[in-house]
């Protein structure tokens, strides 16, 4: 009988039974077990990323199963390679967990790690297991690309701009659970599992795309690296986008306009591309807007011609703290938990992206915990157009 908590358990033995769960692939040559693992490389190269994952920041145990948490740590990982135009093929997984963390729980992270990496023919090929005083889950993957990697830098005026995959159905999924219901079942499950557009990477690649990377911070806040490192303006019409009729309900039902799910939403992993005009988008792409010309000193990225250039700011509830400028502050709000949008005033119109990123930093309201009480839905994030200036 299996001992039933890792303190019972031991690391060793742990070890053991997560191996069988991780079949190797024909390119490892040497897989868990040894210091090191050892695959081939069949071009001379390895595309390599890295995330991290821990409970209380980017998951919530209570909002999704241990195979859930899995599937969707692994994604955040393999989508990398895939933004990259590239296909993944090995892994290394490494845990820390407290010593009361049920054995059981264990064994269903890992399944749904393997299941998720079994989606693009990857193995898992090591890792390491420690003690922590939460779970962490850090995981590196490794890839190659058939063709040159496509970067962020490549994007070109007059190019269009596309989007392959679902956008916005974990942000409003996160919405459901935030507010303690589990349906509409569709959006819950998309933030627990979002439904990642593999093959589009490698496909994108090969149809010439000249920029991308994956959504995982936001439409605009990511469409905003694209401009930096290519030097030009984006424009994004949202008349482009199908809003889904679970998100039109959750959006009804909280007082919110379901097209916020979509522009500054995270989690849900699809492939934002540059591509030019005459080469026809490849399938699964579609057209958002345009890549065009410098409007200033700085990129800008514009929703329906509307200046959304914004600076990061914290919610006027906690102090309308300024996190200062984007290519700063945009880090910051992916990776530290400091969310935040931009809202402009345009033409006399007021546009307000709220306070909201299912991201890298899931479910952190605003500036404070999880379970701080503050509705980040509900923090609208407001500043002059001659303040961003």
């Amino acid at each position: 009988m299996i001992p039933s908590t890792l303190a019972e358990l031991g690391e060793f033995e742990l070890i053991d039974l997560l191996m069988p769960i991780f079949p190797q692939g024909d390119h490892v040559f040497l897989g868990p077990g040894d210091d090191a693992a050892l695959v081939r490389t069949p071009r001379g190269h390895v595309v390599v990323s890295a995330d991290l994952s821990v409970q209380g920041r980017h998951f919530k145990t209570e909002w999704a199963p241990a195979r859930s948490i899995g599937r969707k740590a692994t994604a955040a990982n393999l989508s990398d390679i895939n933004a990259m135009g590239g296909r993944a093929h090995s892994l290394t997984v490494s845990l820390g967990a407290p010593p009361t963390t049920q054995t059981k729980w264990i064994l269903e992270l890992a399944s749904g790690i393997a299941e998720e990496a079994a989606l693009v023919g990857a193995s898992v090929v090591g890792g390491d297991v420690t003690r922590a005083d939460e779970i962490i889950i850090s995981i590196s993957v490794l890839g190659t690309c058939d063709q040159a990697p496509v970067r962020r830098s490549g994007a070109n005026v007059g190019d269009v701009l596309a989007l392959a995959g679902r956008q916005g159905w974990a942000a409003a999924g996160l919405a459901v659970l935030q507010r303690g219901f589990n349906s509409p079942r569709a959006l819950v499950e998309a933030y627990q599992c979002p439904q990642v557009p593999y093959t589009a990477g490698p496909v994108a690649a090969q149809a010439g795309a000249t920029s991308m990377l994956d959504v995982s911070d936001g439409l605009v806040a990511d469409a905003r690296h694209i401009a930096t490192a290519s030097g030009v303006d984006l424009e994004i019409q949202t008349e482009s986008f199908e809003l889904a009729e679970p998100m039109q309900a959750v959006s009804a039902a909280i007082g919110s306009d379901p097209i916020d799910f979509i522009l500054s939403g995270g989690d849900d992993y699809c492939l934002l591309a540059t591509f030019p005009s005459q080469t026809a988008c490849p399938e699964g792409f579609t057209v958002i807007g345009s890549v065009v010309e410098l409007a200033g000193e700085q990129p800008e990225v514009r929703v329906d011609g509307l200046r959304l250039r914004g600076q990061w700011w914290a919610s006027p509830l906690l102090g309308g703290t300024q996190l200062g400028d984007p290519q700063v502050g945009s880090t910051q709000a992916g990776r530290s938990g400091c969310w935040s949008h931009a809202s402009v005033i345009s033409g006399g119109q007021r546009v307000t992206l709220p306070a909201f990123k299912a991201s890298s930093a899931d479910i952190e309201p605003l500036g404070g915990a999880i379970d701080g009480g503050t509705n980040p839905l509900d923090v609208g994030i407001e500043t002059a157009l001659g303040d961003l200036a």
